[in-house]
């Protein structure tokens, strides 16, 4: 079976099982990345809470960027890796206030997605994943984020080489996702790898893509 049938048959099975997932959000551009970045290796619930205590101490980019540096480690120290995202988080507004003329990217949304993320992944602190979750929640782009969940399941399943590194991944799946379903995939493997393809102990028995996984049909029959 060809790579682009496989994906395929795992994107219809996955939406049966976990449903079609619907966008909800409407978190603009800029607002989103700096999210993301908060995001980078820690959980939801402590993104949310560092994300909530930097928009109540700093109403507005311009103050953020403005900031004491100590200040704003401070505010978003529940995010974890405070010191480093407090000085990334301060550069990027700098740069894009510097390169744009001011602290909004709702363009992104009308450029080239290629040329987005070349541009935004030489920034320290924005990589693929980041500037292509940005593009996908707030601009609708048809692009496929590759996460610590999606890298791990895409490695299992055997659509990527086990060596792919994250960014490998996004660019080989990138052909290969059905136009129009990288959202649907992103956000069911995501659901997958938290409820079934788990890190430590996969369910594999209980999967529903397991009759498409090397992982389980190579090494656990």
């Amino acid at each position: 079976m060809e790579l682009e049938e496989r994906v395929a048959k795992i994107v219809k099975v996955l939406e049966k099982k976990f449903g079609i997932p619907q966008r909800k959000s409407d978190v603009d551009p800029l607002s989103n990345l700096i999210l993301t970045v908060l995001s980078q290796n820690t959980n939801d619930k402590n993104r949310d809470k560092a994300y909530q205590r930097l928009k109540e101490k700093f109403p507005h980019w311009e103050k953020v960027m403005q900031a004491d540096v100590k200040q704003l480690e401070e505010a978003i120290r529940p995010g974890g890796l405070a010191k480093q995202k407090s000085t990334r988080i301060q550069n990027i507004l700098t740069w894009i206030h510097d390169e744009y003329g001011s602290l909004n990217l709702d363009f992104l949304c009308t450029m080239n997605p290629d040329d987005t993320i070349e541009k935004f992944c030489q920034l320290k602190g924005i990589g693929v994943k980041t500037i292509s979750v940005v593009l996908m929640f707030s601009c609708g782009v048809d692009i496929f984020p590759v996460d610590t969940h999606v890298h791990r399941i895409c490695r299992l399943v055997g659509l990527v080489p086990q060596k792919a590194s994250a960014e490998k991944t996004f660019w080989l799946m990138k052909p290969i996702v059905p136009k129009g379903k990288s959202f649907s995939l992103h956000m069911n493997f995501l659901k997958l790898g938290r409820s079934i393809c788990l890190a430590r102990r996969p369910r594999c028995k209980q999967c529903p893509i397991n009759q498409f996984c090397d992982y389980y049909l190579l090494v656990l029959q």
